[in-house]
């Protein structure tokens, strides 16, 4: 998994294409001198290396340890103008960028007219494009150079300078303020996490409706609405209002089909997009427009315009191995999901530098969920231990505690009583630090404790009547949520009616019928 102790320069190095390598030593054999050779030397040995080891480099004999600092910095520079020549001619940012240094290579020439042609053309293409950051910065160039009284350009052109700036800088700030909001939004999510009483749910309301009621959505275009949707989708998050979560991140997605070139812009606004609808649909366990929309997201990124880089693969990858899973989970399809496991696991050692560790372990949740699931146990505790060993996973506490949780119940079915008693005073002291601590986790450890001194004869009685307290819980808004990691009913239900718990799944799968 991605470690951000790593070194910079090798990271960057192990990111290249075997194209961009082959590229990075024409463009430095152009610089080849008798006293820059060394920096191509540090990108060989940095190439072939499994780990980044100073030692190795000044072993080597290319550079003494006082120069390695200013040889790393001076070749990760070159990389980046080495990948810079290089990019995709596509890619529409890249060419309004070059446009605009072109513009400015010509202005500090003395070539004002030819300067403002440049400047008008690039200005068109950043509107079709919704790029109003650009189209406002060149407009502040065009009056740079009209102010100055250089061209005696065209009656009235002063008033349409004017006008443009005014009305891109309204909708610049606009689109900054959503953003803004939308930013402070999953920050709070981050701190607090999700609103957990009716107090904390009118305060969300409140400081939301505050800073979104002075605008209207009938004026907006493709970027102000991305922002609009996208800061509705983090409060319907916040509240778990998973309908309004559904409602906005469709009306997110439909936006990019909508306008087909902005997925090409935009790819990973588009990714995230269809991933927060796949969760919506998820925990409204709406089975069919679920399985639509990752049909259609497979569709999309397999078609041959949709933009390919590192980036982008990764996400690609994550959003839709990390829905078929749940699809799995949300069938009680256990058996049938078994083989995406390997799969993932062999992605996941592809993608190692783009993703960060979080994603790693929720995937092992999802293995976990589903050897449970298929009856596993082992197998199961096998990842869940991964998980639970992890001492990185500060910010997910959640992942934590449900990972915990699901490997008592896991020891539990095992028999493996002696390590489930040391497992509860674990969890419990975990439980205890917490500061998002939920009815529904306490409620299963105080059930998980109380079995060991419950006679054979009336455990199915206590396994009715917990059933009954967590159906109860269910019902609460702030408690839900958790049921999505963690099945305790349907497990319980299994253990009542003595039936897999995949066929419990599996039948309330089908009379959901969604």
């Amino acid at each position: 998994m991605a470690n951000h102790q790593k070194d910079f320069l090798f990271v960057l190095i192990k990111s290249l294409s075997k194209s961009e390598k082959r590229q990075f030593k024409i463009f430095a054999s152009r610089l080849e001198t008798s006293s820059n050779t060394k920096f191509i030397e540090l990108f060989n040995i940095l190439d072939k290396s499994e780990v980044y080891d100073e030692k190795l480099i000044l072993k080597s004999g290319i550079i003494k340890k006082v120069q390695l600092s200013n040889l790393k910095s001076y070749l990760y520079k070159q990389i980046l103008v080495s990948i810079r020549l290089n990019i995709p001619s596509q890619n529409i940012r890249y060419q309004l960028r070059e446009q605009i240094d072109f513009a400015a290579i010509l202005y500090n020439k003395g070539l004002y007219k030819q300067s403002l042609k440049i400047l008008d053309k690039t200005k068109i293409s950043a509107l079709e494009n919704d790029e109003k950051l650009m189209a406002y910065e060149i407009v502040e160039f065009e009056k740079l150079i009209e102010s100055q009284y250089i061209t005696r350009s065209i009656q009235g052109r002063a008033d349409e300078l004017v006008v443009q700036a005014k009305e891109l800088n309204y909708r610049n700030t606009i689109s900054s303020k959503l953003s803004n909001l939308s930013l402070q939004l999953y920050g709070i999510m981050l701190k607090t996490g999700y609103v957990k009483s009716d107090e904390e749910y009118k305060y969300i309301d409140d400081y939301f409706h505050k800073h979104i009621s002075k605008f209207d959505e009938k004026k907006f275009g493709f970027r102000e609405k991305y922002w609009f949707y996208n800061a509705n989708l983090w409060r319907s998050f916040l509240v778990q209002d998973f309908l309004s979560c559904y409602k906005y991140s469709l009306k997110w997605v439909t936006l990019f089909y909508d306008n087909p070139s902005m997925i090409h812009l935009n790819p990973v606004f588009f990714l995230k997009g269809n991933h927060y609808l796949l969760e919506s649909l998820y925990m409204l366990k709406y089975k069919s427009k679920f399985k639509k929309y990752l049909e259609l997201l497979e569709d999309t990124i397999k078609d041959s315009h949709f933009p390919v880089n590192d980036n982008i693969a990764s996400l690609s990858f994550l959003y839709v191995y990390n829905n078929k899973l749940n699809y799995h989970i949300l069938e009680g399809t256990f058996a049938e999901s078994e083989y995406l496991i390997p799969e993932v696991l062999n992605k996941l050692k592809i993608h190692t530098d783009h993703l960060d560790e979080h994603h790693e372990m929720l995937f092992y949740y999802k293995f976990a969920s589903i050897y449970f699931g298929n009856e596993k146990y082992a197998e199961c505790i096998f990842y869940l231990e991964k998980i639970i060993n992890n001492k990185n996973l500060s910010m997910r506490e959640d992942l934590m505690c449900f990972a915990r949780l699901l490997c008592l119940i896991a020891h539990y079915e095992l028999g493996k009583d002696y390590y489930l008693e040391n497992q509860l005073k674990n969890t419990y002291k975990f439980l205890i630090k917490m500061n998002d601590l939920h009815e529904v986790q306490k409620e299963i450890i105080k059930f998980l404790k109380n079995l060991n001194s419950i006679y054979p004869t009336d455990i199915k009685k206590e396994f009715v009547k917990m059933r009954q307290r967590f159906i109860e819980l269910e019902k609460n808004t702030y408690e839900k949520r958790a049921f999505l990691y963690l099945d305790i009913i349907s497990w319980l239900e299994s253990k009542i009616e003595n039936r897999k718990i995949s066929d419990i799944i599996k039948e309330k799968a089908k009379l959901i019928n969604r």
